[in-house]
């Protein structure tokens, strides 16, 4: 939805950047600034800067930047208009209703059913583990240790033998058999009529991100098959777009995020601390859940059972998350079954040195398809080795592929050049990679254009850090001075900010509307200026960088002569500026 640029700005200016941001954070006052580990990677040393008087944060590890809507779409995965709702009711300030058409209201409307429908259905399940007749599944539960916290915490619950309550009970509070039918959680024979298909089953309300029950995951009491029954796929329900536990997961901040098989080794390991596990919900991994973990982190880890299924499913998430250009490690549950055998046998310290001791996706890879060769065999051992330069033409970067050659040549013995060869050999054969380029000595310098897009960076950075050095900066370099297009747009907003007496840069973030963009312009904010002693250090290096910005204005106009109308104008000013530069002190004072 479209909210108008003052109703955003009077949002913002509302939600103070400090308070907002340490009802996330413990934040501590160093300096002008606030700090804080920063919530987006792990870190021990904090370098997430909060800044009152910008209205952002900054993390100087990671890079990340932004202002208060940026800081909760990140941190609660919210759209743009998700993140405005919720710091509008924050403030108290009102926002305009969504309209919708009549067909979008009837679906929404119907959404909407549903996730009541569901939640009602939770409630139900969970009183009733809780009734005289949930006794089995609170047995079964306490015999699997889990307190009775974690028990609440992930609202487990019990379907009883008789299918007819839970239908009466959803009935009661008024939803419709259609909607029942629609929702999974009934269906309906001749001789029974509608009847729950969930019974004498501990249940596992599925949720989503945002903690909204969109499904079930049932358990059956005793030997009855299937021995788990999950909620077909719904309006709300979609099992491949979906993990579970993930509404806990994404605000676990641990670095990673760790997949299993199951229910309850995802609840297990949160019992333990673990609280960045997740499951796939009764289907194989899919690219899809690889894109949803992908919003939270960059480091997936396995945990996958250790029998034969459980390597061929690591295998197969391991491609998967490489496409989604996620790092991929495997935890080594061996010699038990799966995370929640190995938690109740050797307990968290033990599964924290896996988790710390992580295979890397590659080499386990190569571990498991070794395990099918020969290596007494000088034949079989050889067409090993080929399927390990196979592998390594699968990389496409030639200073990682380098890397990896190295490293596999070491563990395996091979010789290193001989492995070199052979992934050349059969990179020309395949097409499949070029070979490797040895690297050539020297110092890699920057581009002309990448200086000039750094001098404007410093450049703003300087004039919001510094809001005094303006009238000195305004007298040479205007916005069109900025040869990027982003970097211009701010800087028009920025300068018509200044020149009217305001200063806002926070506001100027939310104008964008791509995310990306968002993130591009709070990072011109945020550049690491010189750290300079003295005072004549410091104007000299502001003299720098102005005159920089003019100068690669001067030649951005000069090479337009004749085919933009303006350049000319842009030219002459640009020359007439220069001269002045050249000969002017520019004082800090």
């Amino acid at each position: 939805m479209y909210y108008p640029e003052e109703l955003v700005e009077e949002i913002r200016s509302k939600n103070d950047i400090v308070d907002v941001v340490s009802g996330y954070v413990r934040l501590q006052k160093k300096g002008g600034n606030y700090w804080a580990c920063c919530p987006f990677h792990g870190e021990k040393t904090p370098s997430f800067s909060v800044s009152g008087s910008k209205q952002m944060y900054h993390c100087f590890g990671c890079g990340v930047s932004g202002n208060v809507y940026t800081f909760v779409m990140k941190y609660e995965n919210y759209s743009f208009p998700e993140a405005v709702k919720l710091l509008a009711d924050r403030a108290g300030v009102k926002v305009p209703e969504m309209e919708y058409t009549e067909e979008q209201k009837a679906r929404a409307g119907r959404r909407a059913r549903l996730l009541e429908l569901n939640k009602e259905a939770a409630k139900f399940f969970y009183y009733q583990l809780r009734s005289p007749r949930g006794e089995t599944g609170l047995k079964y539960l306490r015999g699997r240790e889990l307190t009775g916290e974690t028990i609440q915490r992930f609202g487990l619950g019990y379907a009883g033998k008789n299918g007819a309550e839970p239908v009466q009970y959803l009935r009661s509070k008024g939803f419709e058999d259609e909607l029942i039918k629609e929702a999974g959680l009934a269906v309906f024979s001749e001789k029974n009529g509608l009847r729950c298909q969930f019974w004498n089953r501990v249940m596992y309300p599925i949720q989503d991100v945002n903690n909204r029950v969109i499904g079930f995951g049932g358990r059956v009491m005793g030997d009855g098959e299937p021995k788990y029954l999950n909620s077909p796929e719904t309006p709300v329900f979609d099992k491949r777009r979906n993990l579970y536990g993930l509404n806990f997961a994404r605000t676990a901040r641990s670095g990673n995020i760790i997949i299993c098989e199951g229910y309850m080794d995802v609840i297990s390991m949160h019992q333990a601390g673990f609280t960045q596990a997740v499951a796939s919900l009764g289907t194989a991994f899919t690219p899809e859940q690889a894109n949803l973990l992908r919003r939270y982190t960059d480091t997936v880890l396995l945990a996958y059972d250790s029998d034969g299924a459980g390597v061929k499913a690591a295998l197969r998430g391991i491609g998967i998350l490489r496409d989604a250009g996620l790092t991929a490690k495997v935890i080594n549950m061996r010699p038990y079954k799966d995370p929640d055998e190995f938690m109740k046998a050797l307990g968290r310290e033990a599964f924290q040195e896996r988790i710390d001791q992580a295979e890397n996706s590659f080499f386990y890879e190569i571990r498991m398809m070794g395990e099918q060769y020969d290596m007494n065999d000088p034949e079989s051992k050889t067409k090993f080795h080929r399927e390990i330069a196979k592998r390594l033409c699968g990389f496409t970067e030639d200073v990682e592929r380098d890397n990896y050659l190295q490293a596999v040549a070491e563990k395996y013995f091979i010789g290193i050049e001989n492995l070199r060869k052979l992934v050349a050999s059969y990179a020309a054969q395949t097409g499949l990679a070029k070979p490797v380029e040895r690297p050539r000595s020297g110092t890699r310098k920057s581009s002309p254009e990448e200086s000039a897009r750094k001098a404007q960076r410093l450049l703003l950075t300087w004039i919001t850090d510094d809001p005094a050095v303006y009238e000195k900066v305004r007298k040479y370099v205007g916005p069109e001075d900025f040869t990027e297009e982003l970097y211009r747009r701010v800087a028009e907003r920025l300068f018509a900010d200044m020149d009217g007496g305001a200063f806002h840069p926070a506001g100027i973030i939310s104008t964008f509307e791509d995310v990306e963009e968002q993130r591009e312009a709070a990072e011109l904010f945020n550049t690491n200026l010189p750290e300079l002693a003295t005072k004549q250090d410091r104007e000299k290096a502001f003299h720098d960088i102005l005159f920089s910005v003019k100068k690669n204005s001067y030649e951005y106009f000069s090479a337009r002569l004749g085919s933009d109308v303006n350049a000319l104008n842009q030219v002459i000013a640009g020359k007439k500026a220069l001269e002045e530069l050249a000969k002017a002190h520019i004082s800090l004072d």
